[in-house]
Formats: C-alpha cells, structure tokens, sequence
C-alpha cells in the first residue's frame, strides 16, 4: 500500500496542491498521513499565555484543519492519519517514514510564506517612484521657482 504524508497548514492551498494527485487517481488505494503545521507564535507570548492553554489553542487548530481537509481528500477516514507537528519537520518525517514498512511520498502542501528578500525587494519598488515622475516633479518645481523669482 502506498503512504503519502502530507504538511498541511491552510486546507484551501492544500487541496489546490493536492488535486494533481487525485485527478490521476492515487488515492484509490493510498494510507494518507495528514500533518497539520500550525502558526508560529512568538517567544513572547509566553508572559500572556501559559504552556497548556497554547498546546489547547494548537490542538484546537488542527482539529478545525483536520475537519476541513478530510471531506475535500475524498477517501474512507480509516485511510487517514492525522498527527500535529509539535517540532522540527525533519524529525517527524524521519519518524513517519520510519513506522512504515516501505518509504512514503512527502507533499508540502503548506502556503509559501514570503522570505525577507522578497519582502525587501518589494519594499523597495513600494518606495520608489515609477519612472518619469521624478523628472516631471524637479520640472514642476523649477517651473515654480521662476514664477516666484519673476514676481
């Protein structure tokens, strides 16, 4: 039996990924390994939240991914695991793929997030003028200035 374990953090973009393997019909006769990665929370969270109550918010969270990922996979629930990433994505699929008998295909099927190099790149063109508007803006500014040296 085939095994695919799949990184899942938004259900939308995750069934956009995975229609491709549905349309050629892998999942037929396929063990589906569900792993929900949910949002980072910053180190300093920890001052509002305790370590419980945020382990509760992940687990809520996933549960609601789960419920919305299962009805779009088009499979019986007994071909699909569901598991919570709680660290490092290299280890789990060391893991997962260890407590299977051959090895499974890994999907990321999470949303890219923009690095900082993108980010600065577009900021950049977000704060630069187009072209041209430079050059009309030093005109109109000198256009200005004459009037004022001619009154």
């Amino acid at each position: 039996m085939d095994r695919v374990i799949v990184y899942v953090d938004d259900a939308a973009y995750a069934q956009q990924v995975l229609a491709p393997l549905f349309a050629r019909g892998a999942a037929a006769g396929t063990q589906w390994v569900l792993v929900a990665c949910a949002p980072r929370m910053t180190h300093r969270i920890s001052k509002w939240v305790s370590h419980s109550a945020r382990e509760n918010w992940r687990a809520k969270w996933a549960d609601k991914l789960f419920a919305q990922m299962l009805p779009g996979l088009r499979v019986p629930t007994d071909r699909v695991t569901t598991v919570l990433a709680k660290g490092p994505l290299a280890e789990l699929t060391d893991q997962l793929q260890a407590a299977g008998t051959s090895a499974a295909q890994v999907v990321d099927a999470r949303r890219p997030k923009m690095d900082a190099a993108e980010e600065s790149t577009r900021q950049d063109k977000r704060w630069s003028p187009p072209p041209g508007t430079l050059l009309g803006s030093l005109l109109t500014g000198f256009g200005a200035l004459w009037v004022l040296a001619l009154e």
